[in-house]
C-alpha cells in the first residue's frame, strides 16, 4: 500500500524525475484538506457499527428474502458473516480515505471477493446495495457539519463515495 505522497515519489523515481508542480500542487492541497481527511475518517469510525446495523437493516427491508429460510443472512451464523464483511468493507475505505489513495482497498479487500462470494453462493448484487446504503450512510455522518473543520468538502466526499462505488463494483 502507497499513500498518496510515497506513490507520487515512487512513480517520478521511477522516471528519474523531479516532482511536476502540478504533482507538489495536489500534494499540497492533500495536505491542506489533512484536517477534514481526519474528520471524516474519524466520524465514520466512530459511527461504524450504526452505519453497517441501518445499511444491513435497510437492505433487509428492501430484500426480505436474504432473512428467510434459505436466504443468504438466514440463520445467526449468516446474519454475523454478513455484518462482518460490511463492517470490512467500511474498514478498508476508511483505510483508503486516509491515505488519499483505493491500493489498500483492492489490495487487501476487493481482490478475488467476487470470487470468493460467487463460489460460496452469495449474490453480489444484495452485497452491492448494502454497500450503496453503506456509502449514503457514511457520507451522511462525514457530511455532517457540526463539530468538525470548515470548509468545502465536495470533493472530499466525492473521493469517499468513490471508493464505496468501487467496493460495489468489485463484489455486484
Amino acid at each position: 500500500m502507497l499513500d498518496a505522497f510515497a506513490k507520487v515519489v515512487s512513480q517520478a523515481d521511477a522516471k528519474g524525475e523531479f516532482l511536476s508542480g502540478s504533482q507538489l500542487d495536489a500534494l499540497t492541497n492533500m495536505v491542506k484538506e489533512g484536517n477534514k481527511r481526519l474528520d471524516t475518517v474519524n466520524r465514520i469510525t466512530g459511527n461504524a457499527s450504526t452505519i453497517v446495523a441501518n445499511a444491513a437493516r435497510a437492505l433487509f427491508e428492501e430484500q426480505p428474502q436474504l432473512i428467510q429460510p434459505g436466504g443468504n443472512a438466514y440463520t445467526n451464523r449468516r446474519m454475523a458473516a454478513c455484518l462482518r464483511d460490511m463492517e470490512i468493507i467500511l474498514r478498508y475505505v476508511t483505510y483508503a480515505m486516509l491515505a488519499g489513495d483505493a491500493s489498500v482497498l483492492d489490495d487487501r479487500c476487493l481482490n478475488g471477493l467476487r470470487e470468493t462470494y460467487q463460489a460460496l453462493g452469495v449474490p453480489g448484487g444484495s452485497v452491492a446495495a448494502g454497500v450503496q446504503k453503506m456509502k449514503d450512510a457514511a457520507i451522511s455522518v462525514a457530511n455532517d457539519p457540526s463539530g468538525i473543520t470548515k470548509g468545502d468538502c465536495n470533493q472530499l466526499m466525492s473521493e469517499l463515495g468513490s471508493y464505496f462505488d468501487r467496493a460495489a463494483s468489485a463484489v455486484g
